[in-house]
């Protein structure tokens, strides 16, 4: 059996036509963790072009291995060191992580390289659904997204009134005294803050407006760079908190429901791709949204603060994540028929508002 580090290393080799005996035992060493894994899994995809990225994946799709698409937040919090585990010894099943933003994600799912996919931008998911390289969608849980900052707060936006807060942001970048810090790589955190900057009627352009900038790159290395020029970023909480001791900004803006940040796991529709693993993966989705997938979900904190909300079976709380009893009832049959917390669905928004 080929370890699938062994093989990045090759096609390394053919794209450089250089490696050395140093760099191949990191790899090997690096792919012991689950989160190096998931690094090396990233930079296969994304370093190595189309044949090297067939290669890899015609070997994992070879095992008995599902892709993972998920987003660089979910990625970061550090959720899925504790969930995959705990399906992988019950089902026997690797899931190995591809950390991108929503936008790459979909388009992994597209392509047929991603078994299944855990994003955060509905209107996307739901195009890519429509659109029937995805079936079977369901909502898995949700935090939200906060606005932060410098500490001295240049453009006075400490408070709850997001478009004040938007409008505040858009004049102190006009007078040059803040820089903000977008993703810029559609990615479910890039896309709610074009949302919320329609909601001032602004199309920020990089080109255009020099105080705003893009950095492509993700959630954390956004924050990264953020904070290294006292700038802002929109954020998701569950990267947040994950970070917050090692960074000096500081949450500014958060509560409204506008700001809620549901997530949605999606099938890759086997019959676009017949190489997809659908079985298996339609077993990890049901792990997700079964009562102990939830539980597991609901209790991951870091630093004794939750990340995250389970959703199943309560989508229709959240702005913009409508759900449908075709939806529960089609999961309910393969998660050992969980419905969700139906009864505690008038709390559900209360934690992270």
């Amino acid at each position: 059996m080929i370890h699938i580090g062994d093989l990045l290393l090759k096609i390394i080799k053919m794209k450089k036509k250089k490696s050395t005996s140093d760099t191949e035992e990191e790899i090997k060493i690096s792919f012991n963790s689950r989160r190096n894994r998931a690094l090396i899994i990233t930079s296969m995809l994304l370093m190595t072009g189309i044949i090297g990225s067939f290669v890899v994946l015609e070997y994992v799709q070879a095992q008995n291995r599902i892709i993972l698409a998920t987003t660089t937040s979910t990625y970061d919090s550090g959720l899925l060191d504790d969930i995959i585990p705990e399906f992988e010894e019950k089902y026997g099943i690797i899931v190995e992580v591809l950390s991108v933003g929503t936008g790459q994600a979909l388009e992994t799912g597209e392509k047929g390289d991603a078994d299944v996919l855990l994003v955060h931008a509905r209107s996307l998911e739901d195009e890519f659904v429509d659109n029937g390289y995805g079936i079977h969608r369901v909502c898995v849980m949700y935090n939200d997204f906060i606005i932060i900052g410098p500490s001295s707060d240049s453009a006075r936006i400490n408070e709850k009134n997001i478009s004040a807060a938007m409008s505040k942001l858009k004049n102190a970048g006009e007078a040059s005294m803040i820089k903000f810090y977008s993703r810029g790589d559609n990615s479910g955190t890039h896309t709610k803050e074009l949302k919320l900057w329609k909601k001032i009627s602004f199309t920020p352009d990089p080109s255009k407006h020099e105080w705003y900038l893009e950095t492509g790159a993700g959630m954390g290395n956004t924050l990264t760079t953020a904070d290294d020029n006292d700038g802002y970023s929109l954020i998701d909480r569950g990267t947040w908190l994950a970070s917050k001791d090692n960074v000096d900004l500081t949450e500014l803006v958060s509560g409204e429901e506008i700001l809620l940040n549901p997530y949605g796991a999606i099938l890759v529709n086997p019959e676009v791709n017949p190489n997809v693993k659908y079985e298996y993966a339609k077993t990890f989705v049901a792990f997700l949204v079964s009562k102990e997938g939830q539980e597991l979900i609901g209790d991951f904190r870091k630093n004794g603060e939750k990340l995250f909300k389970p959703l199943f079976g309560i989508c229709d709380e959240i702005n913009d994540c409508s759900t449908t009893e075709k939806e529960i009832e089609y999961w309910k049959d393969l998660n050992g028929e969980y419905k969700g917390p139906s009864s505690d669905a008038s709390l559900i928004t209360q934690s992270f508002l």
